[in-house]
């Protein structure tokens, strides 16, 4: 089995240190948490009163609310270009 090379990079996320280890380059991982981070911020200026678990978890409800708008429209778009290439067949 070949294992494929981890990645380990420290990031800063809401005022935390955190190691994150994965697949991806380091830039991404950065990239990764210096979104997160910024959206915490986002959403702890709407309501000051949150905690730090809860805060965490509005954002990733929120994460996971923005991915399922993103993969819907990427269906739709991959089901019209099937549908256009279906067309092209026929023409």
């Amino acid at each position: 089995m070949t294992q494929s090379k981890k990645t380990r990079s420290t990031v800063n996320i809401y005022g935390r240190s955190y190691t994150i280890i994965g697949e991806e380059n380091i830039h991404q991982l950065r990239m990764v948490a210096s979104i997160v981070d910024e959206k915490m911020r986002e959403i702890y200026q709407m309501n000051k009163s949150l905690d730090t678990t809860k805060l965490a978890v509005l954002t990733a409800v929120n994460a996971v609310n923005d991915y399922m708008k993103l993969e819907e429209k990427y269906n739709a778009l991959l089901k019209k270009h099937k549908e256009k290439e279906d067309q092209q067949d026929y023409d």
